[in-house]
């Protein structure tokens, strides 16, 4: 399919929900499986497995049996914009409007697929043009740079190390509530104190004037993405 095939494609609602699944499926270093992107979607695979053989038609991916799918150059332009859509729209309610940080998501997935590029950009440049959303996510630049932030998850941290949380999970409003509660929230910065082997728990102790230790489960744990040491968090 040729460059031009590609841009001439009309980015339905459906057709961006896709490629935005894809990418963020694809960012665990691995083609996405047709069975996740329908989980993901919430959809039945036959449908998608519909849906994917019309995006390779038209350029925006590649899918090989057996193997999974991947975006191609276009396809992954157009789910970077998507992404920071969706992104400055999380950030600007939240900062903006007042929403808390578990609601801010399903709010965006609403508005994303409405907003233009311009009210988009004036959004971004209201904020002061942000790099991270609410939950440490890199923000896509208009240009579709986006940074690859070197994190680890907490349960992979060695004990003894210093870490700032930089990034979690937008997608479950419980379990941000829940983090919330616990003070665990990007730019907070912590020390591993111990590790429990089996999956066990991690306990931290949070820096700060009154230091405070909290035990964090290992499925929670695994869901947390650290900066080792001294990184600017921007």
């Amino acid at each position: 399919m040729s460059a031009a095939a590609t841009r001439s494609v009309s980015l339905s609602r459906s057709i961006e929900d896709y490629l935005k699944a894809i990418y963020l499926l694809e960012a665990g270093g691995a083609p996405a499986q047709t069975s996740a992107i329908a989980e993901t979607l919430d959809l039945a695979p036959p449908s998608v497995s519909g849906m994917l053989k019309r995006l390779a038609e038209s350029g925006l991916i590649e899918h090989e049996p057996y193997r999974g799918v991947t975006l191609t150059a276009g396809g992954r332009r157009a789910a970077l914009k998507i992404v920071r859509r969706h992104r400055i729209l999380e950030s600007y309610l939240m900062s903006k409007l007042g929403y808390d940080w578990d609601t801010v998501h399903d709010e965006a997935e609403s508005l994303e697929h409405a907003a233009s590029d311009q009210l988009v950009e004036r959004m971004a440049m209201a904020l002061g043009n942000p790099r991270y959303d609410p939950h440490g996510s890199p923000i896509p630049t208009p240009a579709g740079e986006i940074e690859e932030p070197d994190l680890i998850s907490l349960d992979n941290v060695p004990v003894g190390e210093l870490v700032e949380l930089r990034m979690v999970s937008d997608t479950e409003p419980e379990r941000l509530r829940f983090l919330a509660s616990l003070g665990l929230k990007p730019g907070v910065r912590f020390e591993v104190l111990s590790k429990q082997p089996f999956r066990g728990p991690v306990t931290v102790r949070f820096l700060g004037v009154i230091p405070r230790d909290q035990i964090v489960g290992h499925e929670l744990a695994c869901s947390l993405w650290c900066s080792l040491g001294e990184q600017d968090a921007g």
